[in-house]
């Protein structure tokens, strides 16, 4: 169970990074929509598990793979937005949230 200050700087850092990747959109191809769809962070706030989605995408696992490859980028851009709320920066950890086409599936399959 998450603790109210887990959830508060989930949310922050759900927000921020969405900020930050429509704003350095530059760093991915502009034909992708890219979500920050759930932050989930540690007990003591030194990792952060965030899930993206990545829409139309053929392959999504390559531009996961950039992602993660400036990740030390991006922990820098968030650090810089949010060094007046937190100590420490977490670890961010960019995982793919397959939860849009695990609902597809299940949606064709009742279909049938």
């Amino acid at each position: 169970m998450e603790s109210t200050r887990q959830k508060k700087v989930s949310r922050l850092i759900q927000k921020e990074l969405a900020l930050i990747f429509q704003n350095e959109i530059r760093l991915f191809s502009s034909k992708i929509i890219l979500s920050v769809n759930l932050v989930r962070v540690s007990r003591d706030l030194k990792n952060a598990k965030i899930f993206l989605g990545l829409f139309p995408c053929k392959d999504p696992n390559e531009y996961l793979n950039i992602i993660k490859s400036k990740t030390n980028i991006i922990r820098n851009k968030l650090s810089n937005q949010l060094r007046n709320q937190l100590r420490v920066m977490p670890e961010l950890q960019f995982y793919l949230d397959d939860s849009a086409e695990y609902f597809d599936n299940i949606n064709k399959l009742l279909n049938k």
